[in-house]
């Protein structure tokens, strides 16, 4: 997740994601043949050993020039009321319940519009001949603090130093000049009141070295574990009740609170300028890690031994309410409760801003619009930083299983993209894949295999596409408009409500009217052949449910179903050849309102280990929901 938003014509305190604009180039649209039959021009990637020019020779990855003179135009605002207005907007997202007929509709996930709830019918609320915007697509912007609340601009973070006058550019630092033209990205919906779901993914690597994860929020598709990621067998007992809630700190603004990770000893989440450690069984806090400042990003992995590498900003944010450069990164011990390493990066006079981090193959390495740097997990040791005499920069990485790197070279109106799968020991590219052009962003979906989602177009996630062990294209899978609910944000290791395991990709439809006796919506989750790019199966969630992959359990999928206005949220096992699902965990009825701000959005993660699930948030604002339930920092179901 991201910090707060930037104010427009700021110099950044830090970005959040892998994509300089929204936009896309001028001119260009999507590309060509997106949602067509799969096009052999699509695979750019080289001939024989790979290695492309300007690419990732040890010292890698780089920085862009500095961007045109002049900014992009902000769009217009809207109407004006905001963030900190009396009025809360109405519950409800991914799957949200929706009172009985006769009462007021909820808006349903992905749409800004009165959508039909979990568990009731309703009536197409459309227009003939019109289309609901997609996820994350918001009509306009609205200048900082004019923001309504749950509505921020992702990957923006407020910067030091006083705001200037409108339409003024900030002078004196490169890297702020080119955060220009990032701010005119889409607002992204990161506090719908409900939740969504970060993956649980755990490493399973032959050396059992760095590489493996313990459990964490993961970017979705690497191979679960017994340790935490992976469900395990099925419970004896599978009624659940609510275990323990974890206190919502002290808040004067919106405040990133990312991370959350479950080792086989602690159950650790992140918090105000902390990360906290607290008894699974009991949630009481073992332990607290205090940083610099707030935090800005946390690994979705950890190591087989319960390390976790977290970005936060080098001062806390003071009086004068100004947010700090998203600069430092560390390691944590999530067993012991204690710093490892911090490490900082500067180029000239400056210090590197990192939008994100990840850990895999034992490195620890750190991305954004100035490029990227890395760290061995053991000791420390730098391996590269930002090279500025290169034309392309690392936007960020994904980690897990292996180590891959999104690369972003030439302008910023008109960027294109290259995915490296990198030798951790040195930063060299083992293939490099030059991504379609005309694109607005690239995100990792699954590091082993290799399988990436790309935004071209008005929608999210336009493809998907497998690559090979040569860095070869074997199947680009369309994600046609409101066909699926998984969502890809702006970062390049923040994909959710998707899997990958079996040499699958397996997907969430959209909801639907249940053609069962049991009056409602529900829908399914998708296998497709990563191989050939076509479906090769489906679970249904049944009745009046609706789920979405949570992580893979060896072979199985672990998916979550959403609760319904009567009934509490279930966590099943799918078979990935009979598509045949076994609960595991059916929290309670009575916890209905409480679980039902914990739904599938950008703003919480999750996990199912050894038979609980955690959820945790993200992102909190000083203020609680509009819903009568108290706000968690993190709730916990297990079994009675």
């Amino acid at each position: 997740m991201s910090q707060p938003p930037q104010p427009p014509n700021q110099p950044p305190g830090s970005a959040g994601g892998d994509d300089p604009q929204q936009g896309g180039a001028p001119g260009q649209g999507s590309a060509p043949g997106f949602g067509a039959p799969q096009q052999p021009s699509l695979d750019k990637s080289p001939q024989g050993d790979g290695q492309q020019p300007g690419g990732h020779p040890g010292q890698l990855p780089g920085q862009a020039p500095p961007p045109p003179a002049q900014p992009p135009q902000m769009p217009p605002p809207p109407p004006a009321g905001g963030f900190g207005a009396p009025a809360d907007p109405p519950p409800g997202g991914f799957g949200a319940p929706t009172p009985p007929p006769g009462d007021a509709q909820q808006p349903g996930y992905g749409y800004p519009g009165p959508q039909p709830g979990y568990g009731y019918p309703s009536p197409d609320q459309q227009q003939p001949g019109t289309q609901p915007p997609g996820y994350g697509y918001p009509g306009q912007q609205q200048p900082y603090g004019q923001q309504p609340y749950g509505q921020q601009q992702y990957g923006m973070y407020p910067p030091t130093g006083p705001m200037p006058a409108p339409g003024a550019r900030p002078g004196g630092q490169a890297a702020k000049q080119r955060m220009m033209i990032v701010i005119s990205a889409v607002v992204a919906v990161l506090l719908i009141v409900g939740g969504g779901i970060w993956f649980a993914s755990s490493g399973d690597d032959d050396k059992k070295d760095e590489a493996g994860n313990s459990s964490g929020g993961s970017g979705g598709g690497d191979k679960g574990d017994a340790k935490g990621g992976s469900g395990g067998n099925k419970p004896e007992n599978v009624n659940g009740k609510l275990l323990y809630t974890v206190p919502k700190p002290e808040l004067t603004d919106v405040t990133t609170l990312d991370g959350l990770w479950v080792t086989d000893q602690t159950f650790a989440k992140g918090s105000k300028d902390s990360v906290l450690g607290l008894d699974k069984d009991t949630g009481k806090e073992k332990w607290k890690i205090e940083l610099d400042g707030q935090l800005c990003w946390s690994s979705k992995h950890a190591t087989e031994d319960g390390k976790a590498a977290v970005v936060f900003q080098e001062a806390k944010i003071g009086k004068d309410g100004r947010y700090q450069p998203c600069s430092q990164v560390a390691l944590l011990d999530l067993n012991a409760g204690k710093k490892v390493w911090q490490k900082s990066v500067k180029v000239g006079d400056e210090y590197v801003k990192f939008d994100e981090v990840t850990i895999g193959r034992g490195v620890v390495a750190a991305g954004g619009l100035d490029g990227g740097a890395a760290w061995k997990v053991d000791g420390g040791k730098e391996l590269w930083k930002p090279d500025q005499t290169s034309e392309c920069e690392d936007a960020g990485y994904a980690g897990g299983e292996a180590l891959v790197a999104v690369r972003r070279c030439g302008s910023y109106d008109s960027p294109s993209y290259e995915i490296q799968k990198l030798d951790p020991a040195s930063g060299k590219p083992l293939f490099s894949y030059e991504a379609p052009d005309g694109l607005e962003g690239v995100s990792i979906v699954s590091t082993n295999p290799v399988v990436i989602a790309i935004r071209a177009g008005d929608i999210r996630v336009s493809d998907f596409i497998a690559l090979d062990d040569k860095g070869k294209m074997r199947s680009r899978i369309p994600a046609e408009k409101d066909k699926y609910t998984m969502d890809c944000d702006l970062a390049v290791e923040a994909c959710k409500m998707i899997a990958v395991g079996n040499d699958s990709l397996y997907l969430p439809t959209a909801e639907h009217e249940s053609q069962s006796e049991d009056y409602g919506r529900t829908n399914e989750i998708v296998a497709i052949d990563l191989a050939t790019g076509k479906p090769k199966g489906q679970a249904e969630a049944g009745g009046r449910q609706v789920m979405a992959p949570l992580q893979m359990d060896g072979d199985n999928i672990i998916a979550y179903q959403e609760s319904t206005f009567d009934q509490g949220g279930r966590v099943v096992s799918i078979d990935p050849k009979t598509f045949k699902h076994t609960v595991h965990l059916k929290n309670p009825s009575s916890q209905v309102d409480l679980e039902s701000n914990y739904r599938l959005s950008l703003s919480v993660e999750a996990v199912y280990a050894d038979g609980r699930l955690y959820m945790g948030k993200t992102m909190l604002s000083e203020r609680d929901s509009s819903s009568d339930q108290k706000e968690h920092l993190a709730v916990v179901f297990g079994a009675e």
